[in-house]
C-alpha cells in the first residue's frame, strides 16, 4: 500500500481553522488544499462552496453537525486538531463510514500543567491578589479576609482517570502529597499502570468522592453520559470549604448550580478553563464572580503543544487520506 508521500491521488482538503505554515504546504504538497475559516464571515462562503468536493477536513472549535456532514458528500476523514471530539455528530459519521482523528497525547502534560495552575490560583487566590498589586490597593500588608488556603496535603478528587487524570495526579500526589481520590468509569490497575502512585491514590464512587475531597477537578470528556454531570446535587455533596476546578468542557457543569453554590452554598471558590459558552459572554455572572478564577480556555495553549497538535493532526489526514491508519484515529469507519 502506498505511503502518504508516495501517493500519486490528489483530493480535496478544506482547512476550517489556520495551520501552520509549514503544516499547511505538508498538505498543498500532496492535495488541493482551500482556506476557510467559517468563524471569518469573510471566508464562510468559501467555506460552504468547497464542502461539496471536500475529501478531507482538518480544523477545530467548529461544530461539524449531520446537516452540515450532508453537504458534503465526498467527505473521507475529518483530522481534528484537539482530543475532544464533541464538536462532531459521531453518529452521522458512522453512518456514512467517515473517519475521524484526534490528537491525544501530544496535550496531556500541558493540560494538567493548566490544570494544576488552577488549582494553586483558587486556593492561593492568585489572580484577585495580583490584581491587588496593578491597581494600586496594595498599599500595606495584607490581612487574613484575603489569605488563601494550602494546596500541600489536601485531598484532591479528579473526575476522570484518563490520560489527563493520570497525570494531575502524579503532579498532586508525587509534587505536593496530596492524598487523590479518583472515579472513572473504567477500571484502573494502579500496581500495573501507575505503580509510582500505589498507595497514593485511591478509587471512590462519585458521591464519596465529592463528599471527601478538598479539592474536586473535573477532566472527564463530554458524553451524553457527562453533560450537566455536576448539578445542584453534586454541589451538595461536597465539603464545606471546598474548591472545584474545571479543566475538560463546559457543559458537564450546571452553571447556574455552580453559582448557587458559590452564593449560597459550600464552595469556597471555583476555577474555570471551560464553559458552556465560549468565549464567555459579558452578561455571564461568572466572569467577574470574586470567587471564580476563569481562564480563556488555555488548557493546551502553549507555543510547543499547540504546534505539536497540529502536525500530528496533518499527520493524520494525510495517512487517511493515503489509506494508512492514522496514529490518531479515533473511530474506525464500517
Amino acid at each position: 500500500m502506498l505511503g502518504p508521500t508516495e501517493s500519486a491521488t490528489r483530493k480535496n482538503v478544506l482547512v476550517f481553522r489556520e495551520l501552520p505554515i509549514d503544516q499547511l504546504a505538508r498538505l498543498r504538497e500532496l492535495h488541493d488544499v482551500t482556506v476557510a475559516n467559517p468563524r471569518v464571515p469573510a471566508q464562510a462562503s468559501a467555506f460552504s462552496a468547497a464542502l461539496g468536493t471536500t475529501q478531507g477536513m482538518i480544523g477545530s472549535s467548529f461544530p461539524l453537525n449531520a446537516d452540515l456532514l450532508d453537504r458534503a458528500p465526498q467527505l473521507e476523514v475529518i483530522s481534528s486538531v484537539s482530543v475532544g471530539v464533541d464538536n462532531y455528530d459521531l453518529p452521522a459519521l458512522a453512518a456514512r463510514g467517515i473517519a475521524l482523528c484526534h490528537t491525544p497525547g501530544v496535550l496531556t502534560e500541558t493540560t494538567a500543567d493548566t490544570i494544576f495552575s488552577l488549582i494553586m490560583a483558587s486556593s492561593r487566590r492568585l489572580v484577585e491578589l495580583a490584581n491587588l498589586v496593578r491597581e494600586g490597593r496594595w498599599t500595606r500588608n495584607i490581612s487574613d479576609d484575603l489569605f488563601g488556603w494550602d494546596v500541600h496535603g489536601k485531598t484532591l478528587g479528579i473526575l476522570g482517570f484518563g490520560r489527563i487524570g493520570r497525570a494531575l495526579a502524579r503532579r498532586a500526589a508525587l509534587g505536593f502529597g496530596m492524598p487523590v481520590l479518583y472515579h472513572n468509569l473504567q477500571p484502573v490497575d494502579v500496581a500495573a499502570e501507575l505503580p509510582e502512585l500505589i498507595g497514593k491514590v485511591c478509587q471512590a464512587s462519585l458521591d464519596e468522592l465529592l463528599q471527601r475531597a478538598d479539592i474536586v477537578a473535573v477532566v472527564l470528556p463530554l458524553s451524553d453520559e457527562t453533560r450537566g454531570l455536576m448539578g445542584a446535587r453534586e454541589f451538595g455533596l461536597m465539603k464545606p470549604g471546598a474548591i472545584f476546578v474545571n479543566g475538560a468542557r463546559g457543559a458537564i457543569v450546571q452553571e447556574d448550580a455552580l453559582l448557587h453554590a458559590l452564593d449560597h452554598g459550600n464552595l469556597r471558590a471555583a476555577g474555570l478553563d471551560v464553559f458552556a459558552t465560549e468565549p464567555l459572554p459579558l452578561d455571564s455572572a461568572l466572569r467577574r464572580h470574586a470567587k471564580v478564577t476563569a481562564l480563556p480556555h488555555i488548557g493546551s495553549a502553549t507555543l510547543e503543544t499547540r504546534r505539536a497538535m497540529a502536525v500530528l493532526a496533518t499527520s493524520n489526514l494525510l495517512d487517511a487520506l493515503a489509506g494508512q491508519q492514522p496514529a490518531g484515529l479515533f473511530n474506525l469507519p464500517s
